[in-house]
């Protein structure tokens, strides 16, 4: 299974990207932290590490590290803006519980 990205992500990540004027695509991982135990960490990766694991989405990489990957596997990012908020939605189909404030979740 993959990592994939909505059209409105690929656009966010793109247009990032090419303000940014570097980078190889977008990291995508997990850490422990939060009250429901797990929380997702995003950000733009200029090198793609011997561990990583790749993968091609809207003409875009995705690249998650070795030890997040039985996390997100499956797992679909889209990009959305409501009211003043925008920011990254995670899609994971793994998630079993999430915590009330949305920041992290368990599987």
């Amino acid at each position: 299974m993959a990592v994939t990205l909505t059209e409105a992500a690929a656009e966010h990540v793109r247009a990032y990207l090419a303000r940014r004027g570097r980078g190889e695509g977008l990291r995508v991982g997990v850490r422990s932290t939060g009250c429901s135990g797990l929380m997702y960490v995003v950000d733009y990766a200029d090198t793609i590490g011997a561990k990583d694991q790749v993968f091609e989405s809207r003409g875009l990489k995705v690249i998650v590290d070795e030890d997040s990957l039985a996390y997100l596997e499956g797992t679909e990012l889209d990009y959305t803006r409501e009211g003043l908020n925008e920011g990254f939605k995670f899609h994971n189909p793994n998630v079993k519980t999430a915590c009330g404030c949305g920041e992290s979740f368990n599987i």
